[in-house]
């Protein structure tokens, strides 16, 4: 006889995996329309939010690693969507900034959520969201993600 704990984990890995496909359901959608991953657009969007931020700090903010985000910088490099500096004191400080052809990407771009899932997450109660929070980021740290090690192509 299977424990109770053993389903209701199997249950939670198939709700995982349903997630999952929706994401990359969603992305498809976006590669698609915009000729943009769901990566690259999560980068471009934190560069605009984080404006001035280093690679590392972009790296960190996105739970990425930093070979994962030079990869899809130089992809969002060569549709000129991004632009790298060198730092002003620190010349071997690299930092990044959007073009205004990657405005008006953003712009036009659907959020990286599906909207209907926004709309429903914004109706719960405050105490709900925080709950669905902290239950996904404990999920994340049992399953001891490590983002300091390369990421497959996937997210590029």
């Amino acid at each position: 006889m299977i424990s109770n704990s053993i389903h209701i984990a199997e249950q939670t890995l198939l709700a995982i995996r349903q997630i999952n496909r929706a994401m990359d359901v969603h992305s498809k959608k976006l590669t698609k329309a915009y000729g943009l991953t769901g990566p690259q657009l999560i980068v471009l969007k934190e560069i605009e939010r984080a404006q001035g931020a280093s690679l590392s700090v972009l790296s960190r903010n996105i739970s990425l690693s930093l070979a994962t985000v030079s990869v899809i910088l130089d992809k969002l490099e060569d549709k000129k969507y991004v632009e790298r500096y060198k730092g002003s004191t620190d010349k071997r400080t690299i930092y990044v900034r959007i073009t205004d052809s990657a405005r008006e990407i953003i712009d036009k771009v659907p959020n990286l959520l599906q909207e209907d899932f926004l709309i429903k997450f914004e109706k719960l109660k405050d105490w709900e969201q925080s709950l669905i929070l902290s239950s996904i980021q404990r999920i994340a740290s049992m399953m001891k993600v490590d983002i300091s090690e390369p990421t497959s192509s996937v997210y590029e």
